[in-house]
């Protein structure tokens, strides 16, 4: 198969004033966006060598994540390792494939120093959880002092929360200014915009609440901190990669799309892989504008991609996290 190609010279989204009109003209036809979400998964999928492919280009995008309570340094070492080493060396030489990695991997800000340890001399990034995650209902102050400091610790993406009472009210402009201030107190590091859009009421409050956080600033909109009761769905993945389209229509520049929460098959991969491909085309699939916010995907994909070189499916336990 040979190796794949990224791209690494999108340039970054500076944000604009936030345009109400704009804004407020975004509509959702729920009808409408359910029944073109519903069609990407009934499609017949990609087969044999060319399903390889697509699952080795969804390993590059994944954000592998540990984001619980009783995450160790150990832990964080492991998923680190995986990180590096995605998928067993034996299985990408009968692939005929290069080394790849992961697209980064995603901790709390006390697991930053161990994840900066064991990813050194890689180009994986670190990707840091901030603003009171998941709520985000800190105070202020402390929620641009702890993106302040994750940054300082290492991480060069910050994945932050926003107040999802502004959206529910339809305070945009505190939106805006929230968001405006996540940015900058990222400096050079990237800021992925958590909408928590299983919170936010409708499609509608998705579409308006992407086209804000873009117009702050985001370099990613993602949908979930993979707490809420809903997370990644394929119409409110439809809504936010339209606004994405429009934005970048309009601007001239492309913000990235991180789904996150449920998605742990390498066919679900390949579906969200097909929707990117179809609403925002071919620049958009790669690591720089795309993730998936995920654990266990990578590998029930590496196990597929095992089955691919055997023809006999292996036990899970062969392709541990850690």
């Amino acid at each position: 198969m040979g190796s794949l190609k990224n791209h690494a010279d999108i340039q970054r989204n500076p944000g604009m004033d936030l345009d109400l009109d704009w804004v407020m003209s975004a509509q959702a036809n729920t009808s409408a966006i359910e029944r073109r979400a519903a069609s990407f998964g009934a499609r017949r999928s990609v087969k044999k060598s060319y399903q390889a492919a697509w699952l080795l280009k969804a390993i590059t995008c994944i954000d592998l994540t540990t984001l619980s309570g009783d995450d160790t340094n150990g832990r964080v070492l492991r998923l680190c390792a995986k990180a590096k080493t995605p998928v067993r060396a034996d299985i990408m030489a009968a692939l005929g494939m290069d080394p790849i990695t992961t697209g980064a991997v995603c901790v709390y800000h006390d697991m930053i120093a161990p994840a900066v340890h064991a990813l050194e001399g890689t180009n994986i990034p670190i990707a840091a959880v901030s603003t009171g995650f998941p709520a985000g209902l800190s105070p202020m102050p402390l929620r641009i002092a702890e993106i302040k400091a994750s940054v300082e610790a290492g991480a060069r993406e910050i994945d932050i929360v926003i107040s999802r009472r502004h959206v529910l009210t339809g305070n945009w402009q505190a939106l805006y200014d929230e968001m405006k201030a996540f940015r900058a107190a990222c400096g050079d590091a990237h800021v992925k915009a958590i909408l928590a859009t299983g919170e936010l009421g409708s499609l509608r409050n998705v579409a308006r609440a992407s086209m804000v956080c873009m117009m702050a600033g985001a370099d990613f909109i993602k949908t979930s901190t993979g707490k809420e009761s809903v997370n990644a769905t394929l119409p409110v993945s439809l809504v936010m990669v339209r606004a994405i389209r429009d934005y970048y229509q309009a601007t001239g520049y492309k913000v990235g799309y991180k789904p996150a929460g449920g998605i742990s098959k390498a066919k679900d991969a390949l579906v969200y892989l097909s929707l990117i491909k179809e609403e925002l085309g071919n620049d958009w699939l790669c690591p720089e504008l795309f993730r998936f916010g995920a654990s266990s995907l990578l590998g029930d994909i590496e196990r597929q991609l095992e089955h691919h070189v055997t023809g006999a499916y292996s036990g899970t336990y062969r392709h541990a996290l850690g």
